[in-house]
């Protein structure tokens, strides 16, 4: 044993009973120290939840307003398309007009 040769069997209980309130001592501390590192550890979860939360509700708003924006660009887009396929149409007319005229013309200028 590592105590002194002279102790007694009462005070090596006193001195087991001081060990072991030492260690009980020393078990509540750490005890209430992982208690607190949880209640820390939840708190910044559910901070974290909300945070998450937040993001991903304002990236869904931009989402949407991309959304809204790509389809309002491809309305345009298309609107754009039809007037240019127009003007193409009057310009193709146009320009068959011109050659039927020019055909006329010529024929006449042609003829004696």
């Amino acid at each position: 044993m590592t105590g002194k040769p002279d102790m007694t069997v009462e005070e090596r209980f006193e001195r087991i009973e001081h060990v072991t309130a030492g260690l009980a001592e020393q078990w509540k501390k750490e005890r209430e120290e992982n208690r607190q590192l949880w209640r820390d550890t939840q708190r910044q979860f559910n901070e974290l939840a909300i945070r998450i939360s937040e993001v991903d509700e304002r990236l869904g708003k931009r989402i949407d307003q991309l959304t809204e924006r790509m389809e309002q660009l491809a309305q345009e887009s298309a609107a754009r398309d039809r007037e240019s396929q127009e003007r193409d149409k009057r310009l193709g007319e146009r320009i068959e007009a011109l050659v039927i005229a020019m055909g006329e013309f010529l024929a006449k200028q042609t003829k004696p």
